[in-house]
């Protein structure tokens, strides 16, 4: 039997490859005569940049540039010919910080724009930059100062040094990345503003309380304002599906002219999932928490679906399953199974590849036709 193993992160505790590999040794002890073949996926979020690494090779350059809250963070450009790879959450993603020093009124995109003029710097003609899992909130205000724009009020400290701003200068950050394609690599569909955009959306789990996010959200609509003037042609990039990835990053870049595509269709084109997809009898994929939300953009959605397009039956290994059977099937899954029906989730958490690989042998006793039944 051939398995093709596509697991998320799961996050907080385990990178794509280690939820890959601790599903495959589990899995080997039960049914030792299966074919495994590991193609850990990532949406444009963290892990984008290592996963790509491993389906496309190419050259990891190495960049130091200014986080979230102003220290030094090292970043990872993947460089494959003239294309590199730019994985915004290792600038100002919210693992950066720690918990207790995040601050999405001062937090910047910074970073990321110093990312860009890297990846440029270095020939790239071609930038595909993965968005997800920001600590910022900033509209991609920092991005946009870091390639040069100017305005009558700071860019590069957060939403709160926004408040008063009228005019936006991007010409020279335009021209920074001149001759440059951009492409957003994002599975999140959300507008900036409004009650589902950006920071009524993402805010809370970056900090912002319900009378924060009212605030910063008309903020925010005033940096649209000062970045596109009063012209409904050009607001309407606010509204743009993704436009509000990242904290707002995703407007940054459609005002550069970047290109939206799916973050999760760049992972599974590169490792060519579709087609390997073909060529398995069954796959297992795997995230976090496996719920309703995980149709919003999310990886173990997305390899479901590139399962039942290649008629193949497609099973879930998650941290915690919340989602009943007919909900189950309405994501195009098979079958779902957690570690928190097995073991308590400070349990799971202190050793989740332990317990995953544990979860997998399990799994392979039902599913596998060669070692299990």
């Amino acid at each position: 039997m051939r398995v093709l193993v596509a697991p998320d992160k799961f996050a907080g505790t385990l990178t794509a490859p280690q939820a890959a590999e601790a599903i495959a040794e589990g899995w080997r002890r039960t049914a030792p005569g299966d074919e495994l073949t590991l193609a850990p996926m990532a949406d444009g979020g963290p892990g984008f940049v290592d996963v790509l690494q491993t389906a496309l090779g190419g050259g990891v350059h190495a960049v130091t540039v200014r986080g979230p809250l102003g220290d030094p963070v090292p970043v990872s450009l993947l460089i494959d010919g003239t294309t590199a790879y730019v994985e915004a959450a290792q600038a100002c993603g919210l693992h950066v910080v720690e918990s207790s020093r995040r601050s999405p009124w001062t937090a910047s995109s910074h970073g990321v724009g110093e990312a860009l003029a890297a990846a440029a710097d270095a020939g790239a003609r071609r930038i595909v930059v993965g968005l997800g899992g920001s600590a910022t909130n900033d509209g991609g205000a920092g991005l946009l100062a870091a390639l040069g724009a100017t305005a009558d009020a700071p860019l590069d400290a957060g939403p709160a040094a926004l408040e008063h701003v009228t005019s936006v200068d991007v010409s020279a950050a335009r021209e920074r990345l001149a001759g440059v394609e951009l492409v957003v690599a994002a599975d999140v569909e959300t507008p900036l503003l409004g009650m589902f955009g950006a920071t009524k959306t993402f805010g809370p789990q970056k900090g912002l309380s319900e009378d924060e996010i009212l605030r910063v959200d008309r903020i925010l609509d005033g940096f649209v304002d000062a970045v596109c003037g009063a012209t409904p042609a050009e607001r309407r990039l606010a509204d743009t599906p993704s436009a509000g990835a990242a904290g707002g990053l995703g407007f940054a870049l459609l005002v550069l002219g970047a290109q939206v595509t799916s973050g999760l269709g760049v992972v599974a084109d590169a490792g060519r999932l579709p087609e390997l997809a073909r060529a398995h009898d069954l796959i297992v994929t795997g995230e976090g928490a496996f719920d309703f939300s995980s149709r919003a953009g999310k990886v173990v959605y997305g390899v479901a679906t590139i399962a039942a397009e290649a008629a193949r039956p497609c099973v879930v290994l998650a941290g915690t399953v919340d989602v009943g059977s007919r909900e189950m099937r309405a994501l195009g899954v098979e079958s779902a199974y957690g570690l928190t029906d097995r073991v308590p989730l400070d349990e799971a958490m202190r050793a989740p590849a332990r317990h995953l690989a544990d979860l997998a042998a399990r799994v392979a006793r039902t599913w596998s036709t060669s070692g299990g039944r």
